[in-house]
């Protein structure tokens, strides 16, 4: 057994990490001290002044451990890491710790742009972090379009190398085949720079250029596209406001009361973008939280800013501005402004925060009424609608226990009542009775749940039979819940057909067979196909036709789901049809077999690129020899 005053008599009076664990042996809290034997002593001394969050603490300590460690920095950097590692329950954390895209010019002989979440000494060139990630995709392809940079990854070409698919659709100037020219290459790198640097004047002058010569040449379709990447880049350049008179870069780091501490990026002195991220203790003191955010936050980058701005001095800053300094190779101060731009800049952001905080509140509060509105509104459908097994008189298979496949346990069929009511729909698609197939979309009230999505491939029915084909789907659906896979399960509060009355009885005798008490409504839809109205049996027995109200909540929801379901059951269908159609007309082509097939689809992208390819494009295909593409070319031409 751990004797806690023995062992604190045996702790060294030198700089070290202490790990505090409880009775299962579950590290609590991880800490750094000066001394050892002073700081750990006094977890363990009679003291009112202790805060209620330690003395929780205390009361679960059964043992400690500690490191000794060289100097103080050497412990607050064993801390950071421990800290990360264990993810103490009493330590300060951040609850997502996510990190926002930056973007990226590689150090390669042909740098690449490209979008990543990491910043590594890579000798790459990086730009942001950027909150919002539309922008940063959009960035990237706007100037890999203008500027034609380099997209594969490829760093050697050697002879006889066949370009990718950007050279041939003119994206690409063709490096890998010594059609571009490096310096000029290099030039446009340059301006890719100057652009994200927060510039735009030489990539909107080179666009504006490339805009005029389109036009005097009467290619207006080319010239409209031009005149719509000046707008774009217009439009991304102005989502960064001016906010320094020097092209500093800084961060800016607030706590908005609300569990939340908010990071303002400012590159170049302009404000370019936010990071919000959720503090697990609420209740903690601003100026921890703040302290040890910077650690947890900053402490796995390998570069940051020059400047941090605190609204007030934090604890331990002198030796965080001393940690940040070594693990960027650079001078780190943490600033309290107080007077001039940046004392502005600090007001400005905080005015800035309380309107983020004011705004998020009222949309949390819309969206709240809106999911209370819509609960209450899908109860009074599900209490209307449920099956009443014994009145119907259905041939019931009553349901005993089910178990967890995997685990052999006890699963529950249905959510708790406090969870929000799961919702499913269904669809089938076919042509004309071919490649009939059945879609299932989850909600769980208003939320999308696309990883309970199902597809199912009709097996017992042939022709365009919905009927039978919504009872197979509904079939197999309950059978592999109620068999404890756990990928069908929990069941459905209410069940929704894409139909009308028909499907519905034909549902319910499927669902009342298996004893459940399931909600079962139809989606009927007027001639507009627009969701018209709601079609199920009350608990006598008889069919209710429930009118929907154009441009109510229950209206948009029941839409939605609808669209939902039938673009799922659409794109399956497709999806199934197209590879029957090319694997069939490929499959016919002398000297073309799987492989070369597949690679074919991965070069074009689809049938009617490869239709069109000429010789000379379809050898640019691996494994596609000169006789192949001659095969393939005399196929479509004949056809």
């Amino acid at each position: 057994m751990f004797d806690i005053k023995e062992n604190l008599k045996k702790l060294p009076d030198s700089p070290g990490v202490y790990l505090h664990k409880d009775k299962m042996n579950n590290i609590i809290y991880v800490g750094k001290a000066v001394s050892l034997k002073k700081r750990v002593s006094q977890y363990f001394q009679n003291s009112r002044s202790k805060d209620s969050k330690v003395r929780a603490m205390v009361e679960h300590i059964d043992e400690f451990e500690y490191i000794k460690c060289g100097s103080e920095m050497e412990a607050l950097i064993l801390e950071n890491n421990l800290i990360k590692k264990y993810k103490p329950k009493y330590n300060i954390l951040l609850r997502d710790d996510k990190t926002y895209p930056y973007i990226k010019i590689t150090n390669e002989k042909w740098p690449r742009i490209e979008k990543t979440r990491r910043v590594v000494k890579d000798g790459s060139s990086y730009f942001g972090p950027y909150t919002d990630v539309g922008a940063v995709n959009s960035i990237v392809d706007l100037i890999s379009k203008v500027y034609k940079l380099k997209k594969c990854t490829s760093r050697n070409f050697p002879p006889g190398f066949r370009p990718c698919l950007n050279y041939h659709i003119n994206q690409c100037n063709g490096m890998c085949v010594n059609r571009e020219n490096k310096a000029d290459y290099m030039k446009r790198i340059e301006q890719t720079k100057t652009f994200l640097k927060g510039n735009s004047m030489d990539l909107v002058g080179f666009l504006r250029e490339e805009m005029n010569r389109a036009s005097c040449e009467m290619q207006y379709e080319k010239a409209a596209i031009y005149r719509d990447y000046i707008i774009s880049a217009k439009a991304l350049m102005e989502k960064q406001r001016v906010v320094l008179s020097q092209d500093k870069d800084l961060d800016v780091i607030l706590a908005n009361g609300k569990g939340e501490v908010v990071v303002f990026t400012v590159i170049d002195g302009k404000l370019s973008g936010r990071e919000i991220f959720e503090i697990r203790d609420r209740d903690e003191d601003e100026q921890n939280v703040i302290s040890a955010f910077i650690k947890q936050h900053y402490g796995e980058k390998s570069k940051g800013p020059g400047e941090i701005l605190v609204k007030n001095r934090i604890a331990e800053q002198n030796l965080i501005e001393e940690f940040l300094s070594q693990i960027w190779a650079g001078k780190v101060k943490i600033t309290v402004p107080a007077r001039g731009e940046k004392k502005a800049l600090m007001e400005m952001i905080k005015n800035d925060m309380l309107e983020m905080v004011k705004t998020r509140q009222a949309r949390d509060e819309n969206r709240d009424n809106r999911r209370s509105n819509i609960r209450k509104q899908l109860s009074d459908l599900i209490e209307k609608s449920k099956i009443d097994n014994n009145r119907r008189g259905y041939d019931i298979d009553y349901v005993q226990d089910v178990v967890d496949e995997e685990t052999g346990e006890i699963v529950e069929l249905f959510k708790g009542e406090d969870d929000a009511f799961r919702v499913e729909c269904y669809d089938i698609s076919n042509t004309n009775g071919v490649d009939n197939v059945g879609a299932m979309v989850v909600f769980d009230e208003l939320a999308k749940n696309r990883k309970a999505y199902r597809k199912f491939k009709i097996k017992s029915i042939t022709g365009a039979d919905d009927y039978g084909s919504i009872a197979e789907v509904l079939k197999r659906r309950m059978e592999r819940g109620l068999s404890g896979d756990v990928g069908f399960l929990p069941l459905p509060n209410l069940i929704l057909i894409d139909g009308g009355k028909g499907h519905v009885e034909i549902a319910a005798k499927v669902v009342g067979a298996y004893d459940l008490n399931i909600s079962i409504v139809g989606l009927a839809k007027d001639d507009s196909h627009r969701t018209q109205r709601l079609v199920y049996k009350d608990r006598t027995g008889e069919f209710v036709e429930e009118p929907l109200k154009d441009r109510t909540l229950l209206f948009s929801y029941m839409g939605n789901i609808q669209e939902e379901v039938h673009r799922f059951a659409i794109e399956f269908h497709r999806s199934l049809r197209d590879k029957k159609v090319v694997k069939s007309q490929l499959d016919e082509i002398p000297g073309i077999g799987e492989k070369k097939r597949n690679n074919l689809l991965m070069f074009f992208g689809n049938m009617d690129e490869i239709k069109d390819a000429s010789i000379d494009r379809l050898q640019g295909v691996r494994g596609i020899s000169k006789r192949d593409a001659q095969n393939i070319r005399d196929y479509f031409d004949k056809r």
